[in-house]
């Protein structure tokens, strides 16, 4: 069945860096219907280059990101709830960017567009909830960069989260990740086509987005699954070139998945988001990560997996034991895994289980028989 995007528009948007958006749109898809009392809504939020497309096929013909997880009978079952997902703010795929237009100019933001947050992005999720009529959610989720905006709504609106799934993500970027995504950063401001930020009436800088997002990707695997993929085999050649051009497979593919984003990601929301990423830290303003999480009323599942160098298990392990130090339900489990830090995106099967079982019991207990 084909997935239709739907759209919401909003008069503004306070931000958190003192600045007020006007004339915001969210886009956001749907699967499954809304109970008569409107209990049975799980919001997903998708990582850093997802969007709202989450199941579903599209007009393309193309699956949505965790297709494998939200359907009838799978882990986010749509014959049982009503499960959507919104593009973030700063995001370029419907939702408000540095690409759409400044009302105040008529022309994109790009350079203009002001330095947003987690907590911003969650607070127009808030206004799309409302607009909805949705009081409480049964849960809230995601993976990597969908974890902290699971986090943040568990902490900002702790009465309106019956469940928060976290997975494969942290509390807070560590000096490492926050370095990654700074390399990603400068490869596209390096780009000559950059022009400030204010590129949309140019050629625009895919030279540097491209190599942001094969640096990136490279910490999205492990070690063993690019092994197991690549190894050191040759592209179409028995023998090395011996010089600059694509030798090995490994290469091919990096350089496929770069020219791909740019295709469908723009760079001014590489940059927005990946800032936001890094200025998130839930222990900010207070005296640990146990206070920060002590006004969330959620169950709590939490999920990693063992080859994930991105976001490893000790900062899901920190969450947990902030969690545990003030008594709040919370249910831990470390997935087996070879594929790194996508395996929350391909390797469903444990996951799928883990999920419907915790979901199924916080629906049983939030909605009276």
């Amino acid at each position: 069945m084909i997935v239709e995007p739907q759209f919401e528009k909003f008069d503004s948007l306070a931000l958190d860096g003192g600045e007020t958006l006007r004339d915001l749109t969210v886009a956001y898809e749907s699967y499954g219907k809304l109970d008569a009392d409107k209990r049975n809504a799980i919001l997903i939020l998708h990582a850093f280059s997802g969007d709202a497309h989450a199941a579903g096929i599209d007009h393309d013909g193309k699956p949505g990101w965790w297709a494998n997880m939200i359907g009838p009978g799978k882990a986010f079952d749509t014959e049982r709830y009503f499960v959507f997902c919104a593009n973030v703010l700063g995001g370029c795929r419907g939702t408000t960017g540095p690409a759409s237009t400044n009302p105040e100019t008529g022309k994109p933001y790009g350079s203009s567009f002001p330095v947003i947050t987690i907590g911003d992005m969650v607070r127009l999720q808030k206004m799309l909830v409302d607009r909805l009529g949705i009081r409480k959610l049964l849960a809230v989720t995601g993976g990597s960069m969908g974890g902290f905006q699971a986090l943040q709504w568990a902490v900002d609106y702790p009465g309106m989260v019956e469940a928060c799934i976290p997975v494969a993500t942290t509390a807070r970027h560590s000096a490492q990740q926050i370095a990654f995504n700074e390399v990603g950063r400068q490869a596209i401001v390096a780009d000559p086509n950059f022009h400030g930020g204010d590129f949309y009436d140019k050629e625009p800088p895919a030279r540097g987005l491209a190599v942001a997002r094969m640096v990136g990707h490279i910490t999205y695997m492990s070690d063993e699954s690019m092994r197991e993929k690549f190894g050191r085999r040759l592209r179409d050649k028995a023998n090395f070139g011996f010089d600059f051009d694509i030798d090995f497979e490994v290469e091919s593919y990096l350089r496929y998945r770069g020219s791909q984003f740019v295709g469908r990601f723009d760079a001014n929301s590489y940059l927005y988001i990946t800032k936001a990423m890094d200025y998130f830290d839930l222990t900010a303003g207070k005296t640990s990560l146990a206070a920060a999480l002590e006004p969330a009323q959620s169950k709590f599942l939490v999920i990693s997996f063992t080859s994930d160098w991105l976001y490893p298990s000790y900062q899901s392990q920190e969450i947990v034991n902030a969690l545990r130090s003030r008594n709040h339900d919370v249910t831990y489990v470390e997935l087996s895994s070879n594929y790194g830090h996508d395996a929350f995106l391909v390797d469903v099967g444990e996951q799928t289980e883990i999920v419907r079982s915790f979901l199924a019991r916080c629906y049983r207990e939030a909605v009276p028989a």
